[in-house]
């Protein structure tokens, strides 16, 4: 693991400098000034930025460069951090806490956390779609990103995890639709678009396509076993929500080590999809990062 977390640690002090530089431009200046810091908030939160990182290095990861990638990769944190906004609204997760800090509805009310996420939502579209690229690859990757994030990905998972607290019982394969959709939609879409911004061949997408789900997978079951686990402190949000809030999780369904042992497996599948990838180390140490990461 140590060898992972170095790599890890590398591809951040390489890659997050240049999404730092261009994340908050957009909302620095314009009429709306409380809106505007009630999103920059949200954005300078910090995080692992995975989404916007595994978009970089999927790109690099067919040999292209990590600046090809920027505008999906920006666009990529946009949504995630929509989505956090929103999920911790009363009427989703109620969450009073983000990263340590308190949520953008406790500091900014709930009408400006929500116009927040819109106004993150539809920068990523604008900030995709502005950008100086192919024009094939831009309009591929717009219309991956509108799935990835849409009824039909991240919001659809949502709307399903909203109703799973009122069904007394659904089975694991209910679950893995639920989070395949909420969490694993977009960091799939985050590997595809990388792979897209890239030129990648049509073998080495399916290879990111694949890659991608199971991480999502795994990344899922990790954030369960931490939500059973671990502490307000390591995570820097409230523990054991999940469970307060009757949601089953991985490890409801399958005991902490049937869960351990589920996350193993969706880990090594990731692995096997990268051996045709040209530069494939990075998004190797990441899969064994995001499986055994602590918060």
């Amino acid at each position: 693991m140590s060898e992972a977390s170095s790599q890890v640690r590398a591809d951040l002090d390489r890659l997050l400098p240049l999404l730092d530089a261009e994340l908050t431009a957009p909302f620095r200046s314009g009429e709306a000034v409380r809106l505007g810091e009630a999103v920059r908030y949200s954005l300078e939160a910090g995080g692992k930025r995975v989404r916007p990182v595994l978009c970089l290095l999927a790109c690099e990861a067919v040999g292209g460069s990590a600046q090809q990638a920027l505008p999906g990769a920006l666009a990529l944190e946009y949504i995630h951090t929509y989505s956090l906004i929103h999920d911790d609204l009363p009427a989703m997760d109620d969450d009073d806490l983000r990263r340590g800090r308190p949520t953008n509805h406790k500091v900014f009310g709930e009408g400006h956390a929500i116009l927040a996420g819109d106004a993150l939502l539809t920068e990523a579209f604008g900030v995709l779609a502005s950008a100086g690229l192919d024009p094939m690859r831009r309009a591929e990757a717009l219309t991956l990103l509108a799935e990835g994030a849409g009824w039909r990905g991240m919001a659809g998972g949502q709307a399903l995890d909203l109703e799973g607290e009122k069904v007394e019982a659904y089975d694991l394969e209910h679950l893995r639709l639920i989070h395949r959709l909420k969490t694993g939609a977009l960091l799939r879409t985050s590997l595809e678009i990388g792979a897209v911004l890239g030129g990648a061949t049509l073998t080495e997408r399916v290879a990111l396509r694949a890659y991608g789900e199971a991480i999502g997978l795994a990344f899922q079951i990790q954030d369960d076993i931490l939500d059973a686990t671990a502490t307000d402190a390591d995570l820097g949000k409230r523990a054991g929500k999940d469970a307060a809030r009757g949601k089953i999780t991985y490890p409801s369904l399958l005991g902490l080590e049937g869960a351990r042992h589920a996350l193993s497996e969706a880990t090594e599948t990731a692995l096997c999809q990268l051996a045709s990838l040209p530069n494939r180390n990075s998004l190797a140490a990441w899969a064994r990062y995001l499986a055994l990461r602590a918060g």
